[in-house]
């Protein structure tokens, strides 16, 4: 039996607008296991980004309870949650965050500063096939090949969650196929539970979960009996 990772209890997230409050999320609930590949859908405005910031501790709940691995993070303080951050968080992004002014290895490297297990970086840069780029700097890479260095440079943190807010989003449809089995392949191994949030409903034929989000409430959190392939969907 999968072990649960991931309880998100009636979660709440208010914000304030001048003199207006105004709910991203609302009652939000979901559990994820751990190792699954697992999608977020939902449109623009929908509450996906509110999720992913909550469970990357960049944000705090209003109310409910978020559960990672036992332990409730909503309850964190600010240096616990720093803590959380650092040691359990494998942030990518759409846009890739590494720094122009390092190499390829010495972005990966970043890490080892921070958490106390890190992977070795050459040996994550082999993982996603970019063992031959590691002196270059990244406006020596395409588009494909810097979002493979963000995946190294997640990927050495040995996080319990990889957390992906559209990564294939501005790449093109074969490179962010590449991407998306980079991904697929850290929960295959069972290193990594990958959640991302996206828009694109194409993504979520090849999640082993797909949670529906609407207008800041959970509208489906559904196990896919059967995903498909990478290679199986017409991107």
């Amino acid at each position: 039996m999968s072990k649960e990772l991931i309880n998100f209890n009636n979660v709440r997230k208010t914000y304030s607008v001048g003199e207006k409050n105004f709910d991203a999320l609302s009652g939000a609930s979901f559990t994820v296991n751990k190792g699954e590949f697992v999608v977020i859908l939902g449109p623009s405005g929908a509450g996906k980004s509110t999720i992913l910031n909550l469970l990357g501790g960049m944000d705090k709940a209003t109310s409910g309870e978020i559960i990672i691995d036992g332990k409730d993070i909503s309850k964190l303080t600010p240096k616990e949650m720093t803590h959380y951050r650092a040691e359990n968080i494998g942030f990518i992004f759409q846009f890739y965050n590494i720094l122009p002014t390092l190499t390829v290895i010495e972005n990966v490297e970043l890490i080892n500063d921070i958490v106390k297990n890190p992977k070795p970086a050459m040996e994550v840069l082999k993982r996603v096939g970019l063992e031959m780029h590691a002196g270059k700097f990244p406006n020596q890479l395409s588009g494909g090949e810097q979002q493979r260095v963000s995946i190294a440079r997640a990927i050495a943190k040995n996080p319990l969650l990889l957390l992906c807010d559209e990564p294939t989003g501005a790449l093109d449809s074969q490179t962010g196929v590449e991407v998306l089995k980079l991904l697929k392949e850290q929960c295959r191994s069972g290193e990594n539970t990958v959640v991302i949030v996206t828009h694109n409903s194409l993504i979520a034929e090849i999640a082993d979960r797909v949670i529906r989000v609407k207008n800041g409430k959970i509208r489906s959190n559904e196990l896919n009996t059967s995903p498909k392939k990478i290679e199986e969907v017409e991107w």
